[in-house]
């Protein structure tokens, strides 16, 4: 007999991670398992949820291969996922087509024409974006990744999957729905939809006006509750797949922008937390509703039931970096055949540690896939700037992590307004906390103390373990914060601050000017 825990469920972009999470908050052991992205002509992104369901049932049979805790011990289950994704489904919760993840922007034209009005106040309707922000805190983005959009375009393009669906079902209330059987949305995860009256956290529920005004079918939503609900139980046809007995609890749970607020221990109102995986995010708790449109940012409900949290999202981070690694190091077209070993990353910290802060002069621009916050805009892109015959690798890969770093400042600047204050310290989680080398320069870049969480890459599924404990009646939200340990602090370096201002000022620079060159190479295939 092992410890009595919960099994937690993280299902990212790139894979999904498995987690033995004990009463404690103790992450006893993790296993995990990749699936592939596919990204379509004119902005389509999309990911199959049948590899989804198979890659937590191999992890999760690893898990139990590996004897941390046996299926006995497990006393339920707790789901987080990639948020702003669809699952279109059945009757029966099967799938009708590849789920659309956070990334697609096929939408974006009919969110547009949803919110569109005269007067146009930054780019909506004046009375629509009134209507929206008194109610949601928020309006569907004009990018077209939201939830929303997405039904939208299925509604316009895939006219028969959308009369088929029964149910639009976000990636974690999908898991949910494959465990248990049964729909339902918590009132975190149904916010980017746009259609819930968000002025009581607590008592979040859809909106019949802001339904009509986007003509979505609130019959095609799931029922709401709380993350800390139990949703139904395990079915036998999912236990039998997950190797665990039939009717265990499964939790509500939350999206990832919520469950790694409670994962990384920041769980008071203005304690900031940093995470930074394929996407990136700066975050905190606050006690009031507030909205910046002009940085694209909002207060949403928390998983912690009656709270809000600030949402908002760099598009690609973590990605940057795998981009780097295999469209540049390693990729294999004939001129260069090579397989990344498995410690790449580490070797590209030492590459890049060889490299002098501000990277010769070379910026990154990290808008690989559009941006979000603290400018939302789809059309925007990438790439190196002020390369030179004297640019060495050192160069080029410590750029890309300073390129993440510059545009969390930007962000970081939205934050403190938005705030009111100066967020110091910042907890620091995701893949990319691993990084010694990207910790240093995240506090030199951002001037603050960074604290870099113990097992920064657990801060998920320690989120979607704690919020199923707390479901369970065997943990309190107040006790997070004392559970989660730093395991290093990073204080910003007074000799690279002038390096990184002078960088700073031309990063931003950069987007301004090429603003409308990206709008004119880009504006075709949006």
């Amino acid at each position: 007999m092992g410890r009595s825990c919960v099994l937690a469920i993280d299902l990212g972009t790139s894979a999904c991670k498995v987690a033995l999470v004990a009463t404690d908050g103790e992450v006893l052991d993790i296993a995990s398992q990749a699936y592939p992205l596919s990204l379509l002509a004119g902005g389509g992104a999309e990911q199959d949820p049948e590899l989804w369901w198979e890659a937590i049932r191999v992890a999760t049979g690893t898990l139990f291969a590996r004897g941390a805790a046996g299926p006995g011990d497990v006393l339920g289950i707790g789901c987080t996922a990639q948020w702003s994704g669809t699952v279109a489904v059945d009757g029966k919760g099967r799938a009708l087509r590849p789920a659309i993840i956070w990334m697609d922007a096929r939408g974006a034209p009919y969110v547009r024409a949803a919110t569109d009005g005269w007067p146009r106040v930054a780019g909506y309707g004046a009375g629509k974006l009134l209507r929206w922000l008194a109610r949601t805190g928020g309006i569907p983005a004009g990018s077209g990744k939201d939830s929303v959009a997405h039904i939208l375009y299925l509604q316009s393009e895939e006219h028969r999957i959308y009369q088929e669906a029964a149910c639009f079902l976000e990636p974690k209330d999908y898991l949910n729905a494959r465990l248990t059987g049964r729909f339902a949305a918590t009132f975190d995860s149904i916010a980017l939809h746009w259609v819930t009256d968000n002025r009581d956290p607590a008592h979040v529920r859809y909106d019949p006006d802001l339904a009509r005004e986007l003509g979505v079918d609130l019959r095609k939503l799931p029922p709401l509750v709380t993350s800390t609900d139990v949703v139904g139980t395990l079915s036998p046809a999912a236990a039998a797949d997950l190797g665990l007995p039939p009717g265990l609890p499964v939790a509500g749970g939350s999206p990832d922008v919520q469950s790694a607020a409670v994962g990384s221990g920041a769980t008071r109102d203005y304690e900031p937390h940093l995470y930074l995986g394929t996407s990136s995010w700066l975050t905190c708790h606050v006690p009031r509703k507030k909205t910046d449109i002009r940085h694209n940012m909002a207060t949403l409900p928390s998983a912690i039931p009656g709270r809000y949290l600030v949402a908002n999202e760099q598009e690609t981070a973590g990605a940057c970096l795998t981009f780097l690694r295999d469209n540049l190091l390693y990729h294999d077209d004939g001129l260069r055949t090579g397989v990344a070993p498995e410690d790449v990353l580490a070797r590209l910290d030492q590459v890049a540690a060889a490299a002098e802060p501000g990277s010769g002069g070379v910026l990154f621009a990290p808008w690989l896939y559009g941006e979000r916050t603290p400018i939302e805009d789809h059309l925007v892109r990438g790439g190196f700037y002020n390369v030179s015959l004297g640019t060495r690798r050192p160069e080029f890969v410590r750029a890309v992590l300073e390129g993440v770093a510059l545009n969390s400042r930007w962000l970081l600047e939205a934050m403190d307004g938005f705030t009111g204050r100066t967020l110091d310290p910042i907890r620091f989680i995701g893949g990319g906390a691993r990084s010694e080398v990207w910790c240093q320069i995240m506090a030199d870049v951002l001037g603050r103390r960074i604290d870099q969480t113990e097992a920064p890459l657990q801060a998920n599924v320690r989120g979607a373990g704690s919020i199923a404990l707390v479901a369970l009646g065997r943990a309190r939200f107040e006790e997070m914060a004392s559970r989660v340990r730093v395991g290093r602090s990073y204080t910003p370096r007074s000799g690279t601050r002038a390096t990184y201002d002078r960088a700073f000022t031309a990063f931003r620079e950069v987007y301004r000017r090429n603003r409308p060159i990206y709008r004119r190479l880009n504006g075709s295939r949006a």
